[in-house]
């Protein structure tokens, strides 16, 4: 994905470089990455410091290979609360990050309210998670479950 610059935007493209590049590789050393956004070790040093203080990167992590690790079976879960008020918005977000396997959630605008990403290692332990917790979360209404066959592309990209 290519980073497009906005005109208010207080990055320029070095930083922008930056981050592109460690997009792709987040192990690349200061001095590969110097050398390839076109910069000397001390000044990338400098701007990779003021991004992640500025919040343009949040952190570095370790991309896993789910299938070693037994939890390649994903669904995605559409849920569709009973209350949308606030306070039963805040209680669902809070609620539905104390579920290990939910590796994803986003607030929808569609005819459900919030989209899950649901990582288990078969759909047995996939049922046991929607059964005992996802259904249990504050305000849920009803689900409804698609289960990836194949996994094209996964983020990071």
């Amino acid at each position: 994905m290519t980073i497009k610059r906005q005109n208010s935007d207080p990055i320029d493209r070095f930083d922008r470089k930056i981050i592109e590049a460690l997009r792709r590789d987040g192990r690349m050393s200061v001095t590969a990455l110097a050398e390839h956004v076109g910069l000397s070790k001390t000044p990338c040093q400098q701007r990779l410091r003021r991004l992640i203080e500025e919040g343009y990167i949040l952190g570095f992590r370790a991309v896993i290979d789910p299938a070693k690790l037994g939890i390649d079976h994903i669904a995605f879960t559409e849920v569709k609360l009973s209350d949308t008020r606030e306070a039963a918005l805040d209680a669902f977000k809070h609620a539905v990050l104390k579920i290990a396997e939910v590796e994803e959630c986003h607030m929808i605008a569609s005819r459900f309210d919030y989209l899950l990403k649901v990582r288990t290692s078969d759909i047995h332990k996939y049922r046991q998670v929607l059964g005992e917790q996802i259904s249990s979360l504050p305000n849920v209404a009803n689900t409804s479950t698609f289960i990836a066959m194949e996994t094209i592309r996964d983020a990071p990209l």
